[in-house]
């Protein structure tokens, strides 16, 4: 049987302790400020906490959640009303593989996953072109 990207991970609980620290991680360093700012503007930090957990369980192999709830994976579609420019998916990674390498994920399933975590990363990035968003929003750009 193949081994998923969660179970080599160390599964669920090593997940959960992931999304956690990263989300300790953009709550209190520079390079997270603007991604709070975001997060804010929609359900708010303690609930992309539950979100992020849900969404990468599914993503990493495991018990798909997100879908379970929302009724797809589609993360242009998740992310549609944000503006994300460049430097945010640049921040939300970097912080990312500030969490992996902090809590001693390493190896090439954790190279894979980082490749793949940009990829997406950066097909979010729209440069504050978001269909339907608000002049406030677009302001703070």
């Amino acid at each position: 049987m193949t081994q998923t990207v969660l179970d080599k991970l160390g599964g669920e609980d090593a997940l959960k302790e992931l999304v956690e620290h990263f989300y300790d991680l953009v709550e209190s360093t520079p390079e997270g400020a603007q991604i709070v700012r975001l997060h804010m503007d929609g359900h708010g930090l303690a609930a992309t906490r539950k979100q992020q957990f849900n969404f990468l369980c599914g993503f990493f192999g495991g018990r798909q959640y997100y879908k379970e709830l929302h009724g797809h994976m589609n993360v242009k579609l998740i992310h549609e009303h944000i503006p994300i420019m460049q430097k945010d998916a640049e921040d939300w990674l970097l912080l990312m593989d500030r969490a992996l390498d902090d809590l001693g994920h390493s190896g090439p399933h954790v190279d894979r996953l980082r490749a793949t975590l940009r990829r997406v990363a950066l097909v979010l990035v729209n440069d504050g072109a978001v269909v339907g968003a608000d002049s406030k929003r677009l302001a703070r750009l």
